[in-house]
């Protein structure tokens, strides 16, 4: 939770466990918080919170009262995955295997759910994450593309062809780009395709007027990230995340083989309008580390410190502490020409398992970690 109250960890079966961060001890399981896998959990304040699952629901729950729900979401067909929340609007985001984003309602909600539209589709779906700002939205997908929606407003649904098209770099073509099809987790080959077989024009990428002064609302650019090691090979987005600061993206990608796996950091490149018909490349990359691959598979979610300074990423059965520099200097300190190696600050291993996810503390020096077991566990430094 925001305030540090609480930690909520998801459960690979139908349950949702809290735990009190501070003493370590068990307050309360949800042993039927859905009717299948839970996968997220996201808190919209100090005491609502939302689920989602593999039932293809989201539910949200509030901390006073956790013996019922407050109302549980339709609207997937699909394993739902990854769950955002805009605090401006109080606009609940949520995306799935079903390769929909989906917006809801939360100021409209009622015991029957909330109103809700799907805003954007795309093939390969994997994660879905806003920027602390809530200007763009980043998605990554299982075919190694990374999607980014600039000037993001959430107000309206993007369908086939109502969004303009930044062209970019290492894309293999810009028919790749539009929104329909299904989703799959492990599949290769673009993420989406446009209903005429031939190239978007150039009248057809500037179709959508500019606003005055600025790019236009919900400008669609599609990145294939550089990953060291898999130029000539595809390569999975498995994990995204966000610098606290909006400054830089943080993945973790896989081969296509799963023979290898990758943490890399990624700065956003940000200048003047661009114009819809010019190449831009709004990432570069920074710092990468090469990971040790151990649970073939399995989604490994890592994170940033809530300054910005550290990097905490899943390492075998444990968890290594990952720094732009041996000092843990702010990122826009130690930004270097080329991309450099992160340095690993620390390694905590305390599971019997591999470790699939992990999550600093908002407020104090704690560090959780959840491993395929079920083992949760708590660090904190001594000073």
């Amino acid at each position: 939770a925001p305030c540090r109250s609480v930690l909520t960890v998801a459960c690979e079966q139908t349950e949702v466990l809290l735990f009190d961060p501070i003493s370590s001890k068990h307050i309360k399981t949800l042993s039927e918080a859905h009717e299948d896998c839970v996968n997220n959990i996201r808190f919209l304040d100090n005491r609502l919170f939302a689920t989602c699952s593999d039932d293809t629901t989201i539910a949200l729950w509030d901390l006073r009262k956790l013996n019922t729900k407050v109302c549980t979401l339709h609207g997937h067909t699909s394993w739902v995955k990854n769950i955002e929340y805009d605090t401006n609007t109080r606009l609940l985001v949520t995306s799935g295997f079903d390769g929909n984003v989906i917006i809801w309602d939360t100021n409209r909600c009622t015991e029957d759910g909330c109103p809700h539209k799907k805003f954007f589709h795309t093939r390969f779906l994997m994660r879905m994450r806003l920027t602390p700002d809530c200007s763009k939205m980043l998605i990554s997908t299982s075919s190694g593309y990374l999607l980014i929606l600039h000037d993001l407003d959430l107000n309206k649904s993007l369908e086939v062809g109502s969004y303009p098209i930044l062209r970019a770099r290492r894309t293999t073509s810009s028919s790749d780009i539009t929104s329909s099809g299904s989703s799959g987790p492990r599949a290769v080959g673009s993420p989406c395709h446009q209903n005429n077989s031939g190239p978007l024009s150039e009248k057809a990428l500037s179709r959508p007027s500019q606003r005055e002064g600025g790019s236009p609302r919900n400008s669609l650019e599609v990145l294939t990230p550089e990953v060291p090691g898999e130029r000539d090979r595809g390569n999975c987005i498995t994990s995204l995340q966000l610098h606290p600061k909006g400054w830089a993206t943080l993945l973790r990608c896989s081969s296509n083989t799963d023979d290898q796996e990758w943490t890399c950091v990624y700065e956003f490149q940000e200048g003047a309008p661009v114009r819809p018909v010019s190449p831009r490349c709004s990432l570069r990359l920074t710092h990468c580390i090469e990971e040790a691959n151990v649970g073939r598979g399995y989604i490994k979610e890592l994170c940033f410190s809530p300054d910005g300074r550290m990097i905490s990423s899943p390492h075998g059965f444990g968890i290594r502490l990952l720094g732009f520099d041996a000092h843990c200097s702010e990122l826009v300190d130690c930004l270097p020409r080329e991309a450099s190696p992160l340095r690993e600050i620390r390694s905590l291993y305390s599971h019997n398992d591999v470790v699939l996810t992990t999550k600093f503390s908002p407020t104090h020096c704690q560090i959780a970690s959840g491993c395929l077991s079920g083992r949760v566990s708590l660090y904190q430094p001594k000073f």
